[in-house]
């Protein structure tokens, strides 16, 4: 891995590059929290929004894993809010999922092994904040995104080993962009997935023609219960 790259610009391998290498290499699924992970995490008059350029990283972190896999990632946002951009962006992405009104993120854990066997030690895990930290403490790769007015929480993080990774970007400046390079560059594929995209026949075509035959299904969670939502009902 590049590790020094990316620490030179602030990045924090908490668990070392060549032993997180190992944790990456075994992904199955990719989880996202969504504000203060997309956005800024503020509400009111400002949208909860997204990225292009975040949007970019995740597509081929996605087509990087496919590469690896021969398949693309589980891939889904766990929130524990409503979300309506989350819900809109899901859907052209082609996520798997969207979890919401999810208050102990952890719940998810036991669909994940019973619906899609993933094991706990499969999943990347991209949070900000406390009502994550329930998730990020049993996953296999966790990557916490970065923000200045919470260092003793960043400290708590590090203490107990609930994060692998400390971005130096914010989720306002691209942090799930930083990530995907971190990860492609982990998995060695952050070349290929480049090259490959540029040609964008081939492998490529293959990747998208699957990705854009998915369907994103929403599920609330109510007492700890999953319900499935139809995409109308939550628009």
């Amino acid at each position: 891995m590049h590790e020094e790259l990316f620490e030179s610009h602030g990045g924090q391998f908490i668990t070392p590059a060549n032993l997180f290498r190992g944790k990456l290499m075994n992904i199955k699924a990719l989880l996202f929290d969504w504000d203060g992970v997309f956005n800024s995490g503020a509400k009111g008059e400002v949208p909860s929004n997204f990225n292009e350029v975040d949007s970019m990283g995740i597509n081929m972190l996605r087509f990087g894993y496919y590469m690896l896999l021969g398949r693309i990632p589980y891939t889904a946002i766990v929130t524990g809010e409503t979300n309506q951009t989350a819900f809109k962006w899901a859907q052209r992405e082609r996520l798997d999922n969207v979890y919401f009104q999810v208050k102990n993120k952890v719940d998810i854990i036991a669909r994940l092994k019973a619906i899609h066997n993933i094991e706990p030690d499969e999943v990347l895990f991209v949070f900000d904040d406390v009502l994550d930290l329930s998730l990020a403490k049993v996953v296999g790769a966790r990557f916490l995104v970065n923000r200045k007015a919470n260092p003793l929480f960043n400290a708590y993080c590090i203490k107990h080993h609930l994060c692998d990774y400390l971005t130096y970007s914010k989720g306002s400046d691209h942090a799930l962009r930083e990530i995907s390079e971190v990860v492609l560059d982990g998995i060695g594929k952050f070349e290929d997935t480049l090259n490959e995209r540029i040609s964008f026949d081939g492998i490529y075509s293959e990747f998208l023609k699957e990705k854009m035959e998915r369907k994103t299904d929403y599920l609330k969670s109510e007492n700890g219960v999953f319900i499935e939502k139809e995409y109308k009902e939550i628009i």
